[in-house]
């Protein structure tokens, strides 16, 4: 039973430190799962549905940055695709 409690402890306080990263960061969910090593699902699952449940405040804070990093995302591959292309020129 005392790994079940050092689990979901483990989970939340991972869902709480990802969500201050992304926040500090303003990163997107790819890079948050690189830094933790982590899926980017799990990363997803970890603060759209797991840390509502501990600081509902903290998950409103890191989905806004998450909503308007997927907004704008397809500028960031526009601009990789227009970097790629040019770089073939030179």
């Amino acid at each position: 039973m005392y790994a079940g409690i050092f689990l979901k402890t483990y989970i939340e306080e991972r869902a709480m430190e990802i969500a201050r990263y992304i926040i500090d960061n303003n990163t997107t969910v790819r890079r948050a799962a690189k830094q933790f090593g982590i899926s980017k699902s799990t990363v997803h699952k970890d603060i759209t549905e797991r840390l509502m449940q501990v600081s509902p405040a903290l998950a409103a804070e890191a989905r806004k940055v998450l909503d308007r990093n997927k907004s704008e995302r397809h500028i960031r591959g526009g601009l990789a695709t227009r970097e790629k292309y040019l770089k073939r020129e030179h």
